[in-house]
């Protein structure tokens, strides 16, 4: 009997390549977008456009007519809203920098869409996304590194448990964008030629700051000081939403030379800033663990680290100081460890676990 997966179809070329080499892998192939957009007027839903928006329900409706699988959207507006938008507007508010891809993954297009998926019979979900299952020699599943180096999206899948994964199928690991790209050609796709989205799928245009002060109704803090870590107030900033940890431009600081963002107080609306070595620490604190490739940390274990997706890694000692904290010391100085950010752990390709990172501590 075939096996049936539901192919969570965005309309881009990786998800659509993925529901293709399913079928012909002899898989009941049925694809599915999520609807996650708030908006009701078609108009809104189009110019916001997205991963999700109907310009891809649209585009994911004709890959699935020409691969003659059957096609549905299902709605997961209330829990987009809840576990990524209204998250992500939280994290800022706390002077955080929240990952929204992270949480999507984990509590929609996991959670939600495997429970509905399993509910009509099937017996996987599959993504487009540039990783590789496996299980290992503990009988553990982990996510690792495809074959795609610079896609690889092995890190904003740190978050996913080992039901999710022993359900889980990512066809396209095997292979570079580049690859991907040319079976859709040669297959003929409609989506084939279509570019990447880039952008965070509700933030189309990028100003996190304005969508944040439509989302929380009057809860954003407004201007507040510029400061020295001594204390030294330098200017006024336009509010602590407009910051990351790390950052350089936009900061209108006139200082005479480069100045950057070494930490936000929400407590105070103060924003710290610094010179370059400021920005740079040798450890973290993270909570929120999940562990994937490893049962539990018993005891201190050399990993390589990523503390952001662009991230190359680095190596570093975690050991775990609570029920829920891990501490990681870094062997080389790294550059804007932020707190809301995840940091995930690595050994020889795989996922170990990861956390969202607390705290920094010392800067160097």
């Amino acid at each position: 009997m075939k096996r049936k997966v539901v192919v969570g179809m965005s309309g881009g070329v990786d998800s659509s390549v993925a529901a293709y080499l399913l079928k012909e892998q002899g898989y009941e192939v049925i694809g599915v977008t999520m609807q996650i957009w708030q908006e009701e007027e078609p108009d809104a839903v189009e110019e916001k456009g997205g991963c999700c928006g109907l310009s891809a329900v649209e585009d994911a409706r004709r890959v699935a007519g020409y691969l003659q699988i059957p096609y549905y959207v299902m709605n997961f507006k209330k829990e987009f809203k809840e576990k990524v938008m209204d998250y992500f507007v939280e994290e800022y508010l706390q002077g955080r920098t929240p990952n929204p891809c992270i949480a999507c993954n984990r509590y929609v297009k996991w959670e939600s869409l495997l429970q509905r998926s399993l509910a009509i019979g099937a017996d996987y979900i599959a993504t487009g996304h540039y990783a590789r299952i496996r299980q290992l020699s503990t009988g553990r599943y982990a996510v690792c590194h495809s074959a795609a180096d610079r896609k690889d999206q092995t890190y904003a899948l740190y978050g996913l448990t080992q039901y999710q994964l022993a359900h889980t199928l990512m066809p396209i690991g095997d292979y570079t964008k580049e690859e991907i790209r040319e079976i859709a050609v040669r297959e003929g796709l409609p989506v084939a030629h279509k570019p990447d989205s880039q952008e965070i799928c509700f933030v189309p245009d990028n100003d996190y700051a304005a969508f944040i002060d439509r989302q929380a109704k009057g809860r954003v803090p407004g201007p507040g000081n510029f400061i020295t870590s001594s204390g030294e107030v330098l200017a006024e900033h336009e509010g602590i939403t407009h910051y990351t940890i790390g950052q350089r431009k936009g900061l209108r600081l006139a200082m005479g030379h480069p100045v950057f963002v070494t930490q936000i107080r929400p407590e105070t609306n103060e924003v710290v800033v610094g010179e370059n070595e400021d920005v740079f620490s040798t450890e973290l604190f993270c909570n929120r663990i999940n562990y994937m490739g490893m049962e539990e940390l018993k005891s201190p274990k050399r990993v390589t680290a990523k503390i952001r997706y662009g991230h190359k890694g680095a190596f570093g000692m975690i050991e775990k100081t609570g029920e829920d904290e891990i501490k990681c010391t870094f062997e080389e100085p790294v550059r804007a460890v932020t707190p809301g950010q995840a940091v995930v752990f690595y050994e020889e390709g795989c996922v170990l676990g990861g956390g969202t990172i607390k705290r920094r501590e010392n800067p160097i």
